[in-house]
Formats: structure tokens, sequence, C-alpha cells
């Protein structure tokens, strides 16, 4: 499975962003899909995911209320949608899937394929 982030850039506090985590090959309508983000000079943190099904989500808690992921498995896309951006939200946000499917897992250990990532940048 090859994963292509899209979708990122410059937006002010408050503002909204909605990235794309476009998909080829593999059975990806079964996989598990997670968006990752890592800021300038820190570790790479969970942000939210979705399993095969559509339905079963599971965010960060500092992005729960503002972060909605969703999935379109005929388009092999899953997207996320950033609403009340804060500029610590600036990161490097990448897409990842795990093909077991069980879970949204939190621990970037658990995901077999990466996307390439995409920058979004909040100013305050």
């Amino acid at each position: 499975v090859q994963l292509q982030a899209s979708g990122g850039g410059l937006v002010q506090a408050g503002g909204s962003l909605r990235l794309s985590c476009a998909a080829s090959g593999g059975t990806f309508s079964r996989y598990t899909v997670s968006w990752f983000r890592r800021a300038l000079g820190k570790e790479l943190e969970f942000v939210g995911g979705i399993r095969w099904n559509g339905y079963t989500t599971h965010y960060a808690d500092s992005v729960k209320g503002r972060f909605t992921i969703s999935r379109d498995n005929a388009k092999n896309t899953v997207h996320l949608q950033m609403n009340s951006l804060r500029a610590e939200d600036t990161a490097v946000y990448s897409c990842a899937a795990d093909d077991s499917g069980s879970y949204v897992y939190s621990g970037f250990d658990e995901y077999e394929y990466w996307g390439q990532g995409t920058q979004v940048t909040v100013s305050s």
C-alpha cells in the first residue's frame, strides 16, 4: 500500500484545514488508518484514527472535539478535518495504515504503511 497525504498549508488560528490521505494498492478498505504529527523538535504524536468500517474512531485528547476523521473506501481516501486550529497544531502530519484493521492503535509501531507527510502551519 502506498499512501499520499495532502492538503496542508498555512492558516490563521481559529481556521480550518482538511487533509487527505489517498491510498493505492492493497486492500485499503480493510485497514485502520490513522494520522500522526510531528512538531519541530518534538516526538511523533498520535492524532486520531479510523477503523475500516468507517464508524469506529479514536482521537487524542488534544484534538478531541476539533478534529474529525472520515473515510471513503470507494475512493481509497481518508480525510482529517481540522477546525479551531491552534498554533500548537503546527506540525508535519502523516497518515499511516495498519493492515490488521482490528483496532485504532495510538502507537506508531503498530502501522506498517506510511505516507510522506504534509506541513500544517497555524499562525497566531
